[in-house]
């Protein structure tokens, strides 16, 4: 399955949506630290409801430690900024790629998006105006249409 990861995520309700939408798809969701707010706070549970036990989430030191793990050794790595030129309906998912979301308000640094790890950056479209879609929204965006392009596996 796929892997969303968020770097540095900094509004629990956000990180809580994005659990409940892994326990929905089968996906796993790492969060690289520093965390901005504690895995027990009352907006992360509330959000996540009782999804916590369904959802398979990974909490990492930093990014290099977590682009190292062995499950994401050789994944590929889609950056998703509003800064691309690319849309991520360009790209064929495949089973492991890890769908690398930025922090809550500022999005993923230069630096990041220049990780020698990031396989290609992506962005969703979107009407003039707006600068970005919220972090959980995009994530599930991204996610669905991942698993759309392989038909759906485990769904019932």
């Amino acid at each position: 399955m796929f892997h969303v990861m968020f770097l540095e995520p900094r509004i629990p309700p956000n990180t809580g949506n994005a659990i409940r939408m892994v326990a929905g798809t089968g996906a796993t969701l790492h969060l690289v630290e520093p965390l901005g707010f504690d895995l027990s706070e009352p907006q992360l549970k509330r959000a996540g409801l009782d999804y916590h036990d369904l959802a398979s989430v990974v909490v990492q030191p930093d990014l290099d430690t977590a682009l190292a793990t062995e499950s994401l050794a050789s994944s590929r790595v889609f950056a998703f900024t509003a800064h691309a030129t690319r849309w991520y309906t360009d790209v064929e998912f495949e089973p492991g790629d890890v769908l690398l979301f930025g922090p809550e308000p500022t999005g993923l640094s230069d630096e990041v998006l220049a990780h020698p790890r990031v396989t290609d950056r992506l962005r969703i479209p979107m009407v003039a105006g707006p600068r970005s879609l919220n972090l959980s929204n995009s994530a599930a965006v991204v996610t669905y249409e991942a698993w759309r392009q392989q038909g759906f596996p485990g769904a019932r």
